[in-house]
């Protein structure tokens, strides 16, 4: 029985430290590195910026990247950004948390793709800091 729980202790362990996805009902949640959600083909994460200061960056993303067919959408307190980026859409939703804190949701393509959205969100991140 000690044997077992260690294991089970061990798993869970890894888990948290790698970053796990698990699939509920007909929904898959992942974390990654304790900053990222990922729940079905979207990344989203909170940055430690106003609301205006991360829509200015994620625009300037998206122009960075050449996109086209860009949507864009601001409202007070929430913006999204839809656009085409080499052939896969993207979709970029910035939402107020408070003062100084703003969730960023990116998903790319239809399905999703985990990879595509972390460079994203480094290239906003990037944007950021500037």
């Amino acid at each position: 029985m000690k044997r077992i729980n260690l294991i089970v202790i061990l798993v869970t362990g890894l888990f948290l430290i790698y970053g796990c996805a698990v699939v509920v009902g007909d929904k898959v949640v992942g974390v990654s590195s304790g900053k990222f959600i990922y729940t079905d083909g979207i990344l989203t994460t909170v940055y430690s910026a106003p609301f205006d200061k991360i829509w200015k960056a994620c625009e300037k993303t998206v122009a960075d990247m050449m996109a086209s067919d860009i949507e864009k959408d601001k409202k007070i307190a929430t913006g999204t950004i839809d656009a085409v980026v080499s052939g896969d859409k993207i979709h970029i939703s910035a939402k107020y948390v408070s003062k100084d804190s703003t969730t960023v949701s990116v998903r790319v393509g239809l399905a999703g793709n985990n990879f595509a959205s972390q460079l994203i969100h480094e290239k906003i991140k990037e944007k950021i800091s500037k």
